[in-house]
């Protein structure tokens, strides 16, 4: 079995790491505005004055704004997100190379500031609607089908400061309110969206031994935007019964790291907890059996009501759309050998090899995951992120020869294959960064994915020049022979 004729080859970015024009045009700021650079062993940290006036800053990672305290941005400090990549100004440069490869689709994000700016106004930002629709209009024009995830990281940050990171039920109708907007106005512009960029990130990178007050966060945070998820899904069937509106999971392959029976079930725990309970509730409509045992655990009380239930019912998503990167080894057992890289945790699995970031490399471990997926909720799959972070290097003829990154690709595509002919419905496939972007994890421009070389770097110098790398022509090739032409 081959990849379909209307196969969607693509590839992704989001809005905070390649937009720039953070302060431009009205838009309001989103937590990337406050975090500085970092590096694989150095965490980014989100500034802010405290309570009695002092410049504070903390790691990103697990972030709480302390009380009395409000987000600030420092003089001193290099905020790569304030740039990006410079999107705002480059959108028609980067869709016209884009399309020279011959996407049949492309991934971005609306930042909700850019049009709520700090998310209670009761007009959206002029400005803001219409630099989508002229790149949406661009895209179209390009016969690029846009995939548009609707939040991908960029709560408003004035939200964040007054109610806290979801841990309010009022982000549900500002969310509706946000989505509202969007999908009148770019009804016919755009039929394909996602509602929350890798939802399970908030339970998934909890570590084990959290707090129960972080775990009851962690889930009542996931609730609100479950319920905000499913009305989304309502409203925009409502709008435009053309929508087709998809979950998005960040997809991690646990495996077991012996054959210990309490490996196997802490294994199925991870997947559990880590994986299928969005799925289950996004894509089923309900929580799963197992939900319960997860909230005892940690003695989590939601507050859930009968409404949000009916909502979760009505709003399962159309398609169920994922990232991956890396697949995992867990244990129960004591092991000294833990991969440390950014965001990336588990034990070192000693049949794979591992990228400069700590992120296990296995392409089978996606046609597992692809197979796994279909044979639960039996709806359409996008791998809507999949990539290599790598250090490349310009030649003095301005040339990139990144044969690690095609290497990387062509396997992956090869396991997407195999799935296929396994009868799972893959619909599309768009690249993690097709254009180097900043780094979510850690702020760097020098951890680089794209097919599309751009001269920036981690101090914020460089002059933004975009240029084809080797894999800009690998991938041309395989789109052009539908994943054929893999050479």
């Amino acid at each position: 079995m081959k990849f379909s004729e209307d196969f969607y080859w693509g590839g992704a970015v989001a809005a905070n790491q390649c937009e720039g024009a953070w302060n431009v045009d009205g838009r309001g700021m989103a937590r990337t505005d406050v975090t500085t650079g970092g590096t694989v062993n150095t965490p980014r940290m989100v500034t802010f004055i405290d309570k009695d006036g002092n410049k504070q800053k903390l790691p990103n990672h697990g972030f709480k704004l302390p009380e009395g305290a409000h987000f600030a941005v420092f003089d001193d400090e290099l905020y790569p997100n304030h740039d990006g990549i410079d999107f705002y100004h480059h959108y028609k440069e980067d869709i016209a190379l884009l399309k020279e490869m011959g996407f049949k689709m492309f991934r971005l994000s609306i930042s909700w500031s850019r049009i709520y700016p700090t998310g209670e106004e009761d007009k959206p930002n002029q400005a803001g609607l219409d630099f989508y629709r002229n790149v949406f209009t661009e895209l179209r024009n390009a016969g690029i089908e846009p995939l548009v995830s609707i939040w991908h990281f960029d709560t408003p940050l004035a939200l964040e400061e007054k109610y806290g990171d979801w841990l309010d039920r009022k982000y549900i109708a500002l969310y509706e309110k946000y989505v509202t907007t969007i999908f009148n106005e770019y009804k016919g512009l755009v039929k394909y969206w996602l509602t929350f960029n890798e939802i399970n990130n908030t339970i998934n990178f909890l570590p084990d031994n959290a707090s129960d007050e972080a775990y009851q966060e962690a889930y009542q945070h996931l609730h609100y935007q479950f319920v905000a998820s499913a009305r989304a899904v309502q409203i925009g069937h409502q709008i435009d019964p053309e929508n087709k509106i998809g979950c998005m999971i960040c997809g991690i392959t646990y495996y077991p790291l012996t054959s210990d029976p309490e490996d196997i079930l802490f294994n199925r725990s991870k997947w559990e907890k880590g994986i299928f309970y969005c799925g289950d509730v996004q894509c089923k409509g309900k929580y799963p059996t197992y939900a319960k045992r997860l909230w005892k655990e940690h003695n989590v009380k939601l507050d859930i009501t009968e409404q949000d239930l009916e909502e979760l019912k009505k709003g399962t998503v159309d398609m169920y759309t994922f990232s991956y990167y890396m697949s995992q080894a867990v244990t129960t057992h004591e092991n000294d050998d833990a991969v440390s890289g950014n965001m990336s945790f588990g034990v070192r699995n000693p049949y794979l090899e591992y990228s400069d970031w700590g992120w296990a490399l296995d392409p089978k471990g996606l046609r597992y995951y692809l197979e796994m997926i279909y044979d639960r909720y039996e709806k359409p799959l996008m791998v809507v992120e999949n990539g290599l972070g790598a250090y490349d290097t310009v030649e003095e003829d301005g040339s990139i020869h990144d044969n690690y990154r095609i290497e990387y690709y062509r396997a992956h595509i090869e396991e997407m294959a195999k799935a296929i002919e396994d009868g799972v419905d893959l619909i599309g496939y768009t690249t993690w960064g097709c254009i180097d972007l900043v780094s979510a994890g850690t702020g760097e421009m020098r951890k680089r994915y794209g097919f599309i070389y751009v001269d920036k770097h981690d101090d914020g110098s460089g002059t933004m020049k975009r240029s084809r790398k080797d894999s800009f022509y690998w991938y041309k090739k395989v789109i052009a022979s539908q994943g054929e032409d893999l050479d």
